[in-house]
């Protein structure tokens, strides 16, 4: 979008194609070699020692990359119980690796739906069995969300779904900095069972917490549906389709709680107690286009923060358009950034409207960029205070029903802002985020700036499920030849 301004602490050059083209060919190489060590390991129950295994710069980087060098690191972070936060950011979380301003960082990410079928996406997958393993003894990510670990429906209290990976901490990252991060590449994780190799899955939950929820013509009107999705793993394919279908039944997790709707995050779906429906949208291909729903970097304004609800700092954002090839500006708030990444989905369309995407794992590969705040007055991202997305032909801004709800609802924000959202704030917001951004990045005036908002911008639902409600702006590139765009 713009030039990298350089600023302490840089140490990267270029992202060429032929760098690029280097990071992802490592991207293989090293989940070959995490599989390899994990599973040499064995057991049901894999320690989170032994998959930290990557955890460290590669090859591409031995000969220790310094300043101004254009040489850069690239790590890779599977996911684990030690390497996920599960359901909310938190600025002092313990991080799992620190990097430099453009360095690469692979990182796995997995859907907390994954349990709505294990066979297909928890079973034989070393990463995926440590995260989610759950017996009569033993949680191995007790804490889902940032309530209270007494919680009745289970520690965290399920205040917060998403399985985070991080947090990854930015060397010289303070309040007041921009922090970019490129997506290089994204890959589908591919079913670990032997029995449906070469694919990959994911689930779709019509939920409580969806738009529709209690607006049906059929019986009854308030249900939970499950529809799980076939994606192609190897990427030759494009499009999804639907395996089968089931109403959500009470669900008994291994401590003994039952949980009559879906409210607490990965509790094992026992198929024994469901009707399966395979008979459904038949001959129908749903575009694939992989992207991250969650992610972002810490706010300051709470210790631990429910990871539903999006903010300025990023977060669920739930935009299909942060896939490979898009680049994310967010406003750094605390010290080290400290950038996490989960939500993977394999398709979504705007609004989100039933309650989630096919929530799909996923492999990222990011370019994560410091740019120093004393680097920033004259250049466009002066004065960011929200995440930018941009893509190859457009920009986008995120408007929420309140920019930054934990400052602006008090000390009972993160329960409040589930009550207080709407469409009409949250286009408000986009309103004068998309001013802001046509005013200070392309110098319109005011009057400028709205009469081209009005013809030339398009503003659309970005989701209407995370709590705080999205609608995002955007404008294409293409409209400012003059101006570099």
């Amino acid at each position: 979008m713009y030039e990298h301004i350089c600023g302490p602490g840089c140490n990267h050059g270029p992202a060429t194609p032929e760098a690029e083209a280097e990071v992802r060919e490592e991207f293989k190489v090293a989940r070959r070699s995490f599989l390899r060590d994990a599973l040499a390991v064995g057991g049901a129950t894999v320690s989170a020692a032994s998959l930290n295994v990557a955890m460290t710069p590669s090859a591409f980087a031995q000969s220790a990359a310094k300043p101004g060098s254009g040489l850069t690191s690239h790590y890779y972070i599977p996911a684990s119980a030690g390497t996920v936060l599960w359901g909310y950011f938190s600025k002092s979380a313990k991080p799992v690796v620190e990097v430099e301003s453009g360095d690469f960082v692979t990182i796995e990410t997995l859907t907390h739906h994954a349990n709505d079928d294990a066979e297909r996406m928890i079973k034989g997958d070393p990463g995926a069995e440590s995260v989610f393993h759950w017996d009569a003894k033993k949680k191995n990510v007790n804490r889902r969300g940032a309530g209270a670990m007494d919680a009745k429906v289970g520690a965290g209290g399920g205040e917060g779904v998403h399985i985070c990976t991080g947090p990854v901490r930015i060397k010289g990252a303070e309040p007041g900095d921009i922090l970019e991060v490129r997506i290089v590449d994204v890959a589908t994780r591919p079913s670990a069972n032997q029995a449906y190799k070469g694919r990959a899955f994911g689930s779709n939950a019509a939920a409580w917490w969806g738009f529709h929820y209690g607006d049906t013509i059929t019986e009854p009107k308030k249900r939970e549906v499950i529809t799980i999705y076939e994606v192609d793993a190897t990427g030759e394919r494009n499009w999804a389709r639907a395996v089968y279908n089931f109403k959500w039944t009470p669900q008994t997790d291994p401590f003994g709680v039952v949980h009559p709707t879906i409210d607490y995050p990965g509790v094992p779906v026992d198929h024994r107690t469901i009707t399966k429906n395979e008979n459904v949208l038949k001959n129908i291909r749903i575009p694939v286009r992989p992207h991250f729903g969650t992610m972002g970097v810490a706010p300051v304004e709470a210790e631990m923060v429910n990871s539903i609800p999006p903010n300025y700092t990023g977060g669920n954002i739930d935009n299909w358009r942060i896939g490979k090839g898009a680049t994310v500006y967010y406003p750094v708030a605390v010290p080290g950034a400290m950038f996490s990444v989960g939500d993977p989905h394999a398709s979504q369309g705007d609004s989100e409207l039933c309650g989630t995407a096919i929530e799909c794992s996923l492999t990222g590969t990011f370019q994560l960029i410091l740019h120093k705040k004393n680097s920033l007055p004259g250049t466009p991202l002066a004065e960011l205070k929200y995440p930018l997305l941009e893509t190859q032909d457009e920009w986008l801004l995120h408007g929420f029903s309140y920019a930054n709800y934990l400052a602006e609802l008090g000390p009972n924000a993160q329960n409040d802002i589930y009550s207080k959202s709407s469409v009409d704030k949250a286009l408000r917001d986009a309103y004068h985020k998309m001013r802001h951004f046509l005013m200070t990045t392309q110098g319109l005036g005011e009057d400028e700036a709205i009469s081209l908002m009005s013809i030339a911008v398009d503003f659309g639902i970005t989701q209407v499920v995370d709590g705080n409600w999205g609608v995002h702006a955007v404008v294409k590139k293409s409209i400012f030849p003059a101006r570099g765009g």
